[in-house]
């Protein structure tokens, strides 16, 4: 598997992620950013978030780059923080296919409110 990004000059946000091959014993991999950022779709005001993706890989990790190259993505998009949280989650399983996926958005206050959101794969269909 070849990576597509790694060691490679990008300028411009990726809409896919990179993966290598999960090493053997790995449970759970966490990786997290404070540098996300989107625009609001009704008032177009910038929204900043701190994103945790926690996975239990099946037989490939994210790469670090690709995942910060594909975040990156998000400013210049209008869309609420439930939407991203969903859309990240539906990323990670779409091009690793973990066992099981966490992702959680936290948005930075704005007009006093701060929003925690959770997206998981499997979905509990309750």
């Amino acid at each position: 598997m070849e990576a597509k990004y790694l060691g490679k000059t990008v300028r411009k946000p990726v809409s896919e992620l990179d993966a290598f091959p999960a090493p053997e014993g790995v449970s759970t991999v966490t990786m997290t950013s404070d540098e996300v950022a989107s625009s609001c779709p009704i008032t177009g005001q910038p929204d900043f978030y701190t994103i945790a993706i926690e996975y239990a890989p099946n037989k490939l990790c994210i790469e670090s780059k690709s995942l910060k190259l594909y975040l990156w993505g998000f400013a210049a998009k209008q869309m609420f923080a439930e939407k991203m949280t969903k859309v990240i989650c539906d990323r990670v399983v779409e091009d690793i296919k973990p066992k099981r996926c966490k992702v959680t958005t936290v948005q930075k206050a704005r007009g006093g409110i701060t929003l925690e959101i959770v997206s998981e794969y499997p979905r509990n269909n309750d």
